[in-house]
């Protein structure tokens, strides 16, 4: 198991909210707790005629951080000249109004101001989200029938 792999499982486990995951293999044995400070704790043992028993502690958001970091330039840099439509609340992401009807819209659909995007489900009620802006729709970024959070960009729109 690399260092990468140990990183998507600090992520994994800091996001699903448990406090303590062990996971063991033939040669390794770790054990992820989260605490109230937001801090993972990895013990990682292989057998002595391996190598040492490490010990590290690594608050969760550093964990995090590598890999967004190398991500973020290259995607802000191409993303940079479309806007971002975002969800105004939590809730499950449809892009059709019913399973037999068709996508409010495809990537390449020119909207306008006031046009349903897509619905999102929220204690029971669906909530049609409008567009806010005129354009043409370049990404979609969220799956159909996902759960969706406060402020998650759902669509990349460019307004040229």
């Amino acid at each position: 198991m690399d260092i990468k792999e140990i990183q998507n499982l600090i992520k994994f486990v800091a996001k699903s909210g448990a406090s303590e995951v062990k996971l063991e293999m033939d040669d390794i044995k770790i054990t992820i707790r989260t605490g109230s400070e937001n801090e993972t704790t990895i013990v990682q043992q292989v057998p002595m005629h391996a190598a040492p028993v490490m010990q590290q502690q690594i608050p969760a958001q550093q964990a995090a951080a590598p890999a967004q970091e190398a991500a973020a330039p290259t995607a802000a840099s191409e993303d940079s000249k479309y806007i971002t439509i975002k969800s105004p609340i939590i809730g499950t992401f449809y892009r059709k109004p019913s399973p037999d009807k068709p996508v409010f819209v495809e990537v390449g659909t020119d909207i306008k101001e006031g046009d349903v995007l897509c619905v999102i489900e929220a204690m029971k009620l669906f909530n049609e989200i409008e567009s806010e802006i005129s354009g043409k729709i370049v990404k979609v970024l969220v799956d159909d029938a996902s759960p969706v959070e406060f402020d998650q960009p759902l669509f990349l729109v460019d307004p040229s």
